[in-house]
């Protein structure tokens, strides 16, 4: 039997005014795991769909061999018979059902027609452990975390006698524990025999657990290197089809006098409002200034974004915000919006953008008088010419301003996202992981674009839980623990190590003050 379980040969795949594959190879060897990588929109998705049948075969040219015998599926059913599962970047389980239930959606423990409640239990419940998860099967999907619900995704998966399991981009969402819980069970499955394909662009992850990786870039094979012979900056490199001298684009900075100042902020939980989960914060931004935002999962970071934000979370807030020296109402998302912030959230899907709707109205959707006439109706033509001069600015990858957002790349739908409060033209704005789930190269536009707002007289406020970004981009960083500002810092002066040793000492007088009271 031959060492790969499956050759893809000269895969091609063209959707209307663009070609998403070109030509491509893929070799897996059996009991590998292997890592795909490239830029967002290089095309991974799009191979792995094209192998699971979502993309039917007739709709692609080129032809798959697994196990040795071409295949032609015509769903995802037909690639699942034979032991290939995918499990997609966004996860398909359905909230509100319990964990043995969404485990065996479309797979039902059944006999003559009726589910055997008894048997889809115990299953549910053997294949849990199998993943380390010790929740009750009847548990609802709504009521674990995201690690937990990637891990019942996985032994949904096992439930369907994988052999061969692909997973697209499967600790995007997850903590840096999560993660690496998540990365030992891919190893343990492959002291099992198993084989996978894990779709990543975090390279200290694919250094850490693959095999072989191969690198995809616009569309094409680019090249498959072992293990041993991987570094970081063949990677990228292949990936960006350029070198990054430096991950960081350099600017000079140019700051200036105040902008945003938030003075003696408190918020209290929504839905628990005796827990205090935004404590006394006071904190500025200076014209030309990009500020950091550090802090471990669960600080409080977005918390206070939002409640700054239009008090889109929290209740019993108070405080002060004050933007250009004069207090500022920020009750209310409009009120926000028109006294001069902006705020990109973390879920761009769900909260960022109309992923239904094309570029176009989502890039003007946050300032519709700029495309208006006096009597309130929009120019239509106008809207385009604005679509289309922010597509150039912040170079959205796209067939035109009418392609749907939600078939974009993570990071070109970032861009959007950028698009669309860029041209609110807000005086402070907030960006909330802003590169998550990006890859190196669109990182690094992002980062470009940061720097020339703040070359614009811009105030920017960023988020983000990735240190190094940080320390790369900012020029000041403050560090949040527990809802409290434990440190400030200038990004020159900083480093990894006094961040954390001031989330430390910031956790230990956070006992201290519980244990007063």
């Amino acid at each position: 039997m031959s060492d790969y379980i499956l050759e893809m040969r000269g895969i091609t795949k063209v959707f209307p005014g663009v070609k998403a594959l070109e030509n491509v190879n893929l070799k897996v060897r059996r009991g590998d795991i292997h890592a795909i990588c490239g830029e967002n929109g290089a095309g991974k998705s799009t191979l792995m769909k094209v192998l699971s049948g979502v993309y039917p075969y007739g709709t692609y040219d080129g032809e798959i061999y697994y196990e040795g015998k071409e295949c032609r599926f015509t769903g995802i059913h037909d690639s699942e018979k034979l032991g290939i599962v995918i499990i997609h970047q966004e996860l398909a389980l359905v909230p509100m059902l319990s964990i043995a239930e969404n485990m065996f959606l479309g797979n039902e423990q059944a006999t003559g027609g009726m589910i055997n409640w008894s048997v889809t239990r115990k299953r549910a419940h053997d294949l849990l452990r199998k993943v380390g998860l010790r929740e009750d099967p009847d548990t609802l999907v709504t009521n674990i975390g995201t690690g937990k619900q990637q891990l019942v995704e996985i032994a949904k998966a096992l439930a369907k006698d994988v052999k061969l399991l692909i997973l697209d981009e499967p600790t995007a969402s997850l903590s840096e524990r999560d993660s690496q819980a998540l990365l030992d069970l891919l190893l343990e499955f492959k002291t099992q025999g198993m084989t996978s394909i894990m779709i990543s662009h975090k390279l200290n992850e694919i250094k850490r657990v693959a095999d072989q990786i191969t690198v995809i870039r616009d569309g094409q094979s680019i090249e498959t290197m072992e293990r041993e012979d991987v570094t970081e900056d063949r990677i990228v490199t292949s990936m960006v089809g350029r070198t990054l001298e430096n991950r960081y684009p350099h600017r000079t900075p140019k700051i200036g006098e105040t902008m945003f100042e938030l003075k003696n902020w408190s918020v209290h939980h929504p839905i628990h409002p005796e827990r205090q989960i935004i404590k006394n914060v006071n904190l500025t931004v200076r014209k030309g200034e990009v500020v950091g935002i550090a802090g471990l999962m669960g600080a409080g970071r977005t918390e206070l974004a939002m409640s700054v934000f239009g008090r889109t979370y929290g209740v019993n807030i108070t405080g002060e915000v004050f933007l250009h020296g004069k207090k500022a109402d920020t009750s209310t998302v409009g009120k926000a919006v028109k006294a001069g912030l902006a705020y990109a959230t973390e879920d761009r899907k769900v909260y960022g953008l109309n992923l239904i709707d094309h570029i176009k109205h989502n890039v003007t959707i946050a300032n519709l008088p700029g495309v208006s006439s006096k009597a309130g109706v929009i120019d239509d033509m106008h809207e385009l010419k604005v679509a289309n001069e922010y597509r150039r600015k912040t170079n959205i990858r796209s067939s035109s301003v009418y392609q749907i957002t939600g078939n974009l790349s993570g990071g070109n739908q970032q861009k959007v996202v950028l698009s669309k409060w860029l041209f609110a033209d807000p005086d402070v704005l907030i960006l909330d992981e802003p590169t998550r789930g990006i890859d190196v190269g669109a990182k690094y536009e992002i980062y470009t674009i940061i720097n020339q707002l703040a070359s614009d007289g811009k105030g920017i406020m960023i988020i983000s839980s990735e240190m190094p970004e940080l320390l790369g981009i900012c020029d000041r960083i403050y560090v949040l623990n527990e809802g409290r500002i434990v440190g400030e810092m200038e990004a020159a002066e900083a480093s990894q190590e006094k961040i954390m040793r001031a989330i430390v000492r910031g956790h230990a007088r956070e006992e201290q003050l519980e244990a007063a009271s």
